[in-house]
This record gives structure tokens, sequence and C-alpha cells, in this order.
């Protein structure tokens, strides 16, 4: 810009001047403008936000992770908004792992889930992009939970039926028909330095933290035996699952105490792992659909068979859900260890790890996925009398090799039932007694008659499990023929802090004044 000179009194050289300031001026603030655009536009092109990795394998852009931690969690907050929130629980109890002293090995936290401690990092993150995967490993359980961040599981390397198909359309199916076999490279995690394709475990690693035990057919082993990490750009996928995602394999899906023992798993692992919100489920086998699907879907956020997406299918993050068999509700029928059920207020302020809410925090879980979780269930159990839930078996088709026929565990079921029904009618206390009949009922009335239960009363059977969400105050009366004596429900029982009575017979029949007189005296406890 020229200097402005000194006014004098030439007025030539004056006009000649303004003449000359009047053509630069408009000049020089049409550059400043100019300047100023382009400085400007240049900021909102740094401030803007770095797209997420476009779905077309050819053409993937990979992200620059600030660190491992940083990248997980931008990744659920993006999908914060499309899966259900967890809900909030009066026995929850904070997950450990990971962050402060963990229980000790062998104690009933350990067994609950809380002990899984030890990280092991097979495939660390890397600034730069790629994948990462890690597992937990729990020495009580003597199982692990895997996570990784880039994954890509091929269904066409599964070989096992489609599932989720109308059980009637598949009545004779072999269950080895239903369980995945792995080919090399069925799972697959991408690694940002990663020069070729590489085995992501060695048998080692198998044996000392995802050991078979007494599991014929560990799919869950079988399927990190598969797993390879290939290199950048490698990772071709037909789409992307954004969501953190559950990877399950069931074996006994149709019956309940099995199925509740994959739900807790899941629940455990998706604590375990700190997500933010409650997963999606992929189920990792061929199981046609099944009645328990429901709950499944009603615990988490979007449920669906492998089998079902197109192509090999990726995962931001992805999380391997261990077999049923691996929990404390199942290891407790073999294995002894010291655990008792205790709220999780007396916890919070002496915590003990002999001692354990997470059977209540679970059966709690289970409850408000239905909308049933509420603070009144003790005065609603009162006001109308007391309920006495009896918990029949009947026949109902459970899965392809099934024929329809459930086994009898009390042979005079029917006549035992009446005559508690009628006895009830003669008691000065209001006693309503209800007819279990859990195999056509759904899932919701299932809950809402075990919650509003004072006493729970039936032959041993899977449809008992449903005491985990059984509120505190409620007693449990089992009768057990002699050929199951066996300590599933009485375990629940204790675990939960509930009071469990039980009638051991000699045989299937039920002497109907033992029965009663029992009954009798567990109502004398409430006032009956």
């Amino acid at each position: 810009m020229m200097p402005v000179r000194t006014y004098h009194n030439h007025h030539h050289s004056h006009s000649s001047h303004n003449h000359r300031l009047r053509r630069i001026i408009p000049r020089v603030l049409l550059a400043v403008f100019a300047i100023y655009a382009v400085s400007f536009a240049l900021y909102l092109l740094r401030q803007s936000p770095v797209p997420h990795p476009s779905a077309d394998p050819e053409h993937e852009a990979v992200a620059v992770a600030v660190s491992e931690e940083e990248d997980r969690g931008q990744v659920q907050q993006a999908a914060a908004g499309s899966q259900k929130p967890w809900p909030r629980l009066p026995s929850f109890l904070p997950w450990t792992a990971g962050s402060v002293q963990p229980p000790p090995p062998h104690s009933c936290e350990g067994y609950f889930g809380n002990g899984f401690s030890r990280l092991v990092d097979l495939l660390p993150a890397r600034g730069g992009g790629g994948g990462w995967f890690r597992c937990h490993h729990s020495e009580t359980l003597r199982s692990s939970i895997c996570e990784g961040g880039r994954v890509r599981l091929d269904p066409g390397l599964i070989a096992m039926s489609r599932g989720g198909e109308p059980l009637d359309q598949v009545m004779g199916r072999a269950e080895e028909d239903e369980l995945p076999k792995y080919e090399p490279g069925a799972l697959q995690v991408e690694g940002a330095a990663a020069k070729r394709t590489w085995p992501l475990v060695e048998a080692r690693f198998l044996d000392a933290y995802v050991p078979a035990g007494g599991i014929g057919m560990h799919t869950m082993r079988s399927l990190l035996d598969s797993a390879r990490v290939v290199p950048p750009g490698e990772l071709h996928c037909s789409q992307w699952v954004e969501e953190p995602t559950l990877l399950v394999t069931r074996f006994e899906y149709a019956n309940l105490f099995h199925t509740i023992t994959d739900w807790y798993s899941a629940y455990v692992s998706s604590r375990v792992t700190n997500l933010s919100n409650r997963p999606n489920v992929v189920f990792v086998d061929g199981h046609c659909k099944a009645q328990l699907e429901q709950t499944w879907e009603a615990l988490f956020s979007n449920v669906t068979y492998v089998k079902n997406f197109s192509g090999p299918v990726c995962f931001r993050h992805a999380v391997l859900s261990p077999l049923g068999y691996e929990t404390a509700l199942f290891k407790g029928l073999s294995e002894s260890f010291s655990c008792e059920g205790a709220s999780a207020e007396s916890l919070r302020e002496t915590p003990d790890h002999q001692k354990t809410a997470r059977l209540s925090e679970f059966g709690e879980m289970i409850l408000a996925s239905f909308d049933l979780l509420r603070d009144n269930i003790l005065s609603a159990k009162t006001s109308n009398g007391l309920n006495v839930l009896f918990v029949r078996r009947e026949d109902y088709l459970a899965h392809p090799r099934h024929s329809g026929k459930v086994e009898s565990r009390l042979s005079n079921e029917k006549e035992v039932y009446e005559a508690i029904e009628s006895w009830a009618k003669g008691q000065k206390c209001k006693i309503n007694v209800i007819n279990g009949l859990f195999a056509h009922m759904n899932m919701k009335e299932q809950l809402r008659a075990i919650q509003e239960a004072s006493v729970v009363i039936g032959a041993h059977g899977a449809g008992l499990t449903h005491l985990v969400s059984a509120a505190p105050d409620t007693k449990v009366l089992e009768i057990i023929s002699s050929m199951y004596r066996r300590p599933h429900f009485a375990l629940i029982s204790h675990w939960k802090s509930l009071e469990y009575h039980a009638i051991n017979l000699p045989g299937s029949y039920a002497g109907v004044t033992d029965v009663i007189n029992k009954l009798s005296n567990i109502l004398k406890g409430l006032g009956c």
C-alpha cells in the first residue's frame, strides 16, 4: 500500500492523490477480503471431523488412532445412539476387571465373573490405524473373554446349518450340523504393521487361556484357532457393523437352565469389556428359532445369525462370549466353592469376596428388559394374598431331536397340585395357588409369576431356574425324585440368599400330606 502524503496547499497534487486513492483502496480491500476468506475456509477444513471409514473395501480409509482406549471409546460413542442403554439395577456393583485390585482366585466374586483380571494383549493397537485384539483371563473359571477391533468373520468359512429356521422345518436335523466347524481364516484381524498373514494365537496360548476342559467341542477355542492377522487393506468385507457386538455360540439353546448360563456369560462379557450400552448379539451357531430367543432380543440391542450375512462381515468392536458351561451357574454343579448371597447394600458397606449380589443383579437385568423391575414388589405380593406358584412340567416340542414329551420328575404332579389348590381354599389367610404352565406362557408372564410369588414350589426342572429373578423374600420348596438329586436350585437359592426347602422322594411319587405339611410350615413363617 502506498504511503499517504501530508496535506499541503497544492490543489492539483491533492486532486491527483485522491484520484489514485479511490482506485487503490477498493483493490486493497478486495485483496484483504480474499485473504480472510481463504484463511477462514482453511480453518473450517482443519476443524471438520474425520468421516467414518468407507464400507467399500476397495476404497477403505484407515482412521488414525491416538491410542487403543481412545479408538475404542470413539467407536462406542458413535454407536451409543443405536443401542439400548443399561437399565438402573438396584443390586449393581462396579465391575473391577483391569481397574482395581481383583478378587482372590477361587473366591465367590472370582467365580461370578469379576475375576477376569489377567490381560493378554495379543495384538496391541498402534498409532496409524489397524486392528487390535486382547483377552481377559479368569484363573478361577479357567476361561477367557476376548475382544478385538477391525475384526472380520466369514460365514463362508464356517460349516454348519443356516440357523433361525422355524422348528417344524428342521425336525430330525443332527446336533453336529448346528454347531460351527471353522476353516483357517474364518476370523481375521487387521494388523497395523502386518507384512504377511499369520495365526493370531498359538496352541500353547489356547492350552493356557482357552482350555477345552471337559467340553468335547470347544467352539470358542476352535474359532480362535482359525483366526489370522492380515496386512492393512486385506480385510475385505461385504458390510461393517459399527456397534459393539457379542459373538455367541449356544449348545443346549432350548433348555432354560443352559440358556440362562449363556445369558449370564453374555452379560458378564459386556461388563468385563466395559461396554457403555447393551451390545448386539450374533449367534455363531445354526440352531433353529426357539421361544427363548425372545429374551435374547429383550436383553440385548439386536440379535441375528451369522449365516444371515450375505458375505464376510467386519466389526469395529467384537467380543467373544465364553460358553455357558464356563459360568459359576454350571461349574457349581461339580466344583465346591464358598459363596453365599448377600444384598448389594451390605456389600457396599462391607465388601466380602465370599459373598455375592451378582446373581441378583443379573436377575434384575432380566426383569428390567421386560419392564418388570419395580420398587413396590414386596407390597404387591401381600396386597391380595400370598401367591404360591406351582411350576409345572408339561409336554412341548423343544428342538429338532425332541419327541415333544417331557420326562416326569413327579409322577403324581397333577394330584399334588390339585390337593394344594383345594387345601388353600380352606385356610384363614388368602392363598392364591398359581398354575405355572411355563411352556405355554410367554417370558414376561413367566417372570411376572416368579416376581409376585411368595412361595415357589415344583419338581426338579429347568423352570425353577427363574429363581434368579425372584424377590429377596421368596421361599422355595423343591420336590426331588430319587433320579434327580442335583444341586442346581439349592445353589441358586443359596447364591440369591433365598430360603430353600426340599422334599427328597424315595422314587418319583410324592405323598400329598407330606407336601402340604411342608408348605403349611413355610407359610406360617409368612404369617399365614
